[in-house]
């Protein structure tokens, strides 16, 4: 947080519970103790003994083992390239594991060691087990216990769960295996101390998943007992009513299940009794997911995203979709989503918090943004997430400009700032919603923008039809003020507006745009940068509505096809 503006700081600070601070500063603490006295504090950080160590059950097999195509092959690590994230880099001979030079969600996925399933998977058994220990030696001689990138909680976590699950194939009877079993026992002992109760979130529930898989591995009953537990409580924070992960981030609610998944299984393989809890929050997250993907199969980019694997999507096994004709909308209070289908047009609107209070890491500027498919493909999407590094990218990302929604004075509706910060939050009221016979419609209200002049609120009412989609904004306050509704396109989507109308063209069909406003407005095509994987972009249309005047402003956006138009026609 250092170079932050003070207010912006405090506005941060006062949503976080004063636990999280004495968890920061006790881990911080141990950091410093671990990088001036390594060796004392692997003996102060011991794990269980090595010597009772039994494995995973060998019917057990984890979600990872279950993805064989999402990792990097034998014959590419072998050469001493290895791709993460889409990016493929030099690993090197020997093996660089520092890779300073790399973006910071590559580096962290490099010591995940999740990608060394696909060795696993690797017919080549004997080549397999041989490159994985000429790696797995070089790793350990290049990283000190306890210090530097490869050594945070969250990567610890997630290569400890790796390594218990890799081990009966890669290591198992081996002269590897002394060694494999101690490097776990000592991360055990670390994890046991660095649980991230300063963050909580995904990297909590990553932390307790692994002690759990440590607990199983060494037949630690007192380990694995605690761990449950607390991961048990971290459930009745961490799950909504509804189903959702409370974060808000789609992709990262499917991580969450994977993991809960896999602790169930494995506590069912190891002859467990099943934990209730765990089960529960499993069945309703099914449900949950199956019930926002979009009609396309695909997991929506909401808050930081990012598109989840086909394959892993699958073995999540997602609920099956409650919205039919018979009952076209449905809310997800607690979450803040409202899904909702007439005819070909399929609608999903955020008008929910954007992050739990003490956790903004993944929460983006995107109250009342929406996404809008017809005929099952996407006509508004959102910009999705391309880095977690600092600097403008990020930020763009992040933004309410990045999104189907209304900004104000150019100010974001929730002050994020920084890589995971946010400041004041977007707060939503009035939701209301109703199912007619002719179609449905929903609306709420928000006061992100309370902090400029006037108090702007912003009041945002969908209404869908088979025939069209209407959005009405009404801005109201006091003052005069700049606001922008803007319409994120998908790719590829052509765009021509003029005088208040626009026709979109895109592989979803051609559509008419009309937006008519209490106050004269200025309708543009623009053309704006949106995730294209990790570390690229690529850029997509926006449609924009500019308005300058007093408030209060009312605009109506109506979104209907353009049949038996060419998009000569429709502008001449």
């Amino acid at each position: 947080m250092s170079g932050a503006d003070p207010g912006v700081l405090g506005r941060t600070i006062v949503h976080l519970r004063p636990s999280q601070g004495a968890h920061r500063a006790r881990l911080r603490i141990q950091q410093a103790g671990l990088r001036r006295f390594p060796e004392a504090g692997r003996r102060v950080l011991s794990g269980p003994d090595p010597a009772v160590a039994v494995g995973w059950p060998d019917a057990f097999r984890p979600m990872d083992a279950l993805t064989p195509g999402r990792w990097p092959s034998l014959p590419e690590l072998r050469a001493g390239q290895i791709r993460l994230l889409g990016l493929l880099r030099e690993l090197g001979d020997p093996p660089g594991w520092d890779q300073a030079d790399a973006p910071g969600l590559w580096r962290f996925h490099l010591h995940y060691w999740d990608w060394a399933w696909g060795l696993d998977a690797d017919p080549d058994r004997l080549a397999a087990r041989a490159l994985f220990a000429r790696l797995w030696r070089s790793w350990q001689a290049s990283a000190g216990f306890g210090r530097g990138y490869s050594w945070y909680p969250y990567p610890s976590a997630l290569r400890a769960w790796s390594w218990c699950g890799l081990h009966h194939d890669l290591a198992a009877g081996s002269d590897l295996e002394p060694d494999f079993v101690d490097g776990l026992a000592a991360h055990a002992g670390f994890l046991r101390r660095h649980l991230e109760y300063d963050v909580g979130g995904n990297h909590l529930i990553k932390g307790l998943k692994a002690l759990v898989g440590l607990g199983v591995f060494f037949a630690d009953e007192r380990l694995l007992r605690l761990a449950t537990r607390w991961l048990t409580r971290q459930l009745t924070k961490q799950i909504l009513a509804d189903g959702g992960h409370y974060e808000r981030a789609p992709a990262y609610h499917c991580q969450v299940l994977a993991d809960l998944i896999d602790v169930a299984d494995l506590l069912r393989a190891a002859g467990q009794a099943p934990v209730a809890e765990i089960t529960a929050a499993v069945d309703r997250m099914r449900d949950w997911l199956g019930a926002v993907l979009t009609p396309d199969g695909q997991v929506p980019l909401l808050n930081d995203g990012y598109p989840v694997d086909r394959e892993l999507l699958a073995a999540l096994r997602p609920g099956p979709d409650p919205v039919t004709p018979a009952s076209p909308m449905l809310v997800l209070p607690e979450t803040g989503l409202v899904r909702a289908v007439v005819g070909s047009w399929h609608l999903l609107a955020d008008v929910g918090p954007p992050c739990p209070p003490s956790l903004p890491a993944h929460a983006h500027a995107d109250t009342f943004g929406c996404l809008v498919h017809v005929d099952k493909v996407p006509l508004l999407v959102d910009t999705g997430t391309s880095t977690y590094d600092p600097g403008p990218v990020r930020c763009h990302e992040r933004s309410t400009a990045a999104h189907s929604t209304v900004q104000v004075d150019g100010t974001n509706s929730t002050e994020v700032w920084g890589v995971f910060r946010a400041g004041r939050r977007a707060r939503v009221s009035g939701l209301t919603v109703h199912t007619g016979p002719s179609g449905i419609t929903c609306e709420a209200v928000h006061d992100g923008f309370r902090c400029l002049p006037g108090r702007p609120l912003h009041h945002r009412s969908w209404s869908l039809t088979s025939d069209e989609l209407q959005v009405e904004d009404l801005v109201t306050g006091r003052g005069r003020h700049e606001v922008v509704i803007r319409w994120q396109l998908a790719v590829g989507t052509a765009v021509r507006a003029a005088d208040g109308m626009a026709l979109v063209t895109s592989s979803a069909g051609a559509f008419s745009v009309t937006i008519a406003a209490t106050a004269p407005l200025l309708l543009m095509a623009e053309t704006r940068p949106v995730a294209a994987g990790f570390g690229s972009t690529t850029d997509a249309p926006v449609l924009t509505c500019r308005i300058n005047a007093a408030l209060p402003v009312r605009a109506t956006t109506v979104w209907s096809r353009a049949r038996d138009r060419s998009p000569e026609g429709e502008m001449s």
